[in-house]
């Protein structure tokens, strides 16, 4: 999707655990390994491209978002991100990218045609310098399996 505001979009990235595993997929335009996700259409909120995004870029369907998020009557509640941060694409633009860990329940993932390559990382491949994959990708990939372990 083109950028909907001149100087910043709100986007989601979608770090999904399997087994000790991330999967990442390879996106030509940055030729960066990074997390499915994309943008936060005008007509849609967090949640619902979190999983309109995982859907079209994996095919997965059923995920585990590992957040809280509790139940009102009152007021739809949104799955609370487990970081948020800001970053340049095309500058001077730039995105808010809402950064959720999910946890699946099977490895058979669908390699949207955005991308080029998608596949599982361990830890120790993600920090395999032949991989070359940003730092950022690093911190919250490793940060999205240890919470995995840890629940």
């Amino acid at each position: 999707m083109p950028h909907i505001h001149e100087k910043y979009d709100f986007t989601i990235a979608a770090f999904l655990v399997y087994k000790g595993k991330v999967l990442l997929v390879n996106h030509p335009r940055y030729d960066k390994w990074l997390a499915p996700g994309g943008h936060i259409e005008l007509n849609e909120d967090p949640d619902e491209a979190l999983f309109r995004e995982i859907e079209e870029e994996t095919g997965f369907n059923d995920i585990e978002v590992l957040s809280s998020k509790p139940k009102l009557k009152e007021r739809k509640v949104l799955y609370t991100p487990n970081f948020v941060d800001v970053h340049d694409a095309n500058p001077p633009h730039k995105h808010i990218s809402l950064i959720y860990f999910a946890r699946v329940k099977h490895d058979r993932h669908v390699k949207s045609d955005e991308h080029s390559e998608a596949r599982w990382f361990s830890v120790e491949e993600l920090e395999d310098p032949k991989n070359n994959i940003p730092v950022d990708i690093i911190f919250y990939s490793k940060e999205a399996i240890k919470l995995t372990q840890n629940t």
